[in-house]
């Protein structure tokens, strides 16, 4: 419902006349909440172009570039967590459907993921893809957006959400398209306090996490949220240290089994 939502906010602030597409991009690596705004086009929301916005795990932004999707890459650790996934189980749905809702050749891809790592579609499944584009923002990239975008305005993003801001702004000098667009704004930054604190303050790494919390909240404007504020005060519930080799004893212990 997201996109149903923007769409008729845009229409009610006026942003928009009546039918006028809007473009979409959306960070992702499950494609889960990008395969949402693909449902809400498919239901009559004027979406022009859907967007998929990847992080340097880019198995998807490969997939919309080539037609093969293939997981035989190296797993990178980003500070976009979420994103960072190299089997991209919501496009299952997606390949279903663009597979003319084939079920055994959509198993048939599913299988090769499963047993070759990689899959490839026809060249009739990709021209059912040409509402999609994809692109994807380094590490780099996402900090310095978070700076960049702080910068112009104020605003502060979480990392997630600077992929897509990235990736949206290259896809638009690169294609000239002046479609006003929706960036799906997908986390807050108090979930990645350090890393977004490292994009904008450069003593950060000489600050405790609560000092970096405290100090997004008044650049930002934003109140802390609740959540965070009672970790702040909540007692220590846990505190066993358990080596690797011994947690499984460690386990059979807490639940009283032999």
């Amino acid at each position: 419902m997201y996109y149903v939502y923007a769409y008729a906010k845009l229409r009610a602030a006026g942003e928009l006349a009546e039918n006028e597409p809007i473009n979409v991009v959306v960070p992702t690596g499950n494609f889960g909440n990008i395969l949402a705004a693909y449902y809400a086009k498919n239901m009559g929301v004027p979406i022009a172009k859907l967007i998929c916005a990847s992080n340097d795990n880019k198995v998807l932004y490969d997939f919309f570039q080539t037609g093969e999707y293939n997981r035989n890459r190296e797993f990178i650790l980003t500070t976009s967590p979420s994103m960072d996934i190299l089997i991209s189980s919501n496009l299952e749905r997606l390949i279903y459907k663009i597979a003319g809702e084939d079920a055994v050749k959509n198993a048939e891809m599913m299988k090769s993921l499963t047993t070759e790592g990689k899959y490839e579609i026809t060249p009739k499944m990709r021209e059912r893809l040409q509402d999609f584009t994809g692109g994807f923002a380094t590490e780099k990239e996402v900090s310095d957006e978070i700076a960049r975008v702080y910068q112009d305005t104020g605003y502060v993003m979480d990392t997630h959400t600077a992929v897509a801001s990235c990736v949206y702004h290259k896809y638009q000098e690169q294609s000239g398209d002046q479609t006003k667009t929706v960036i799906a704004s997908t986390a807050s930054p108090y979930k990645f306090t350090r890393s977004v604190m490292d994009a904008l303050h450069k003593d950060s790494k000489n600050m405790t996490d609560f000092e970096l919390v405290d100090e997004l909240s008044r650049i930002s404007g934003v109140k802390v949220p609740a959540a965070i504020e009672e970790i702040r005060t909540a007692p220590v519930l846990h505190d066993t240290v358990v080596e690797t080799a011994e947690m499984k004893n460690a386990v059979k212990k807490i639940l009283g089994v032999k």
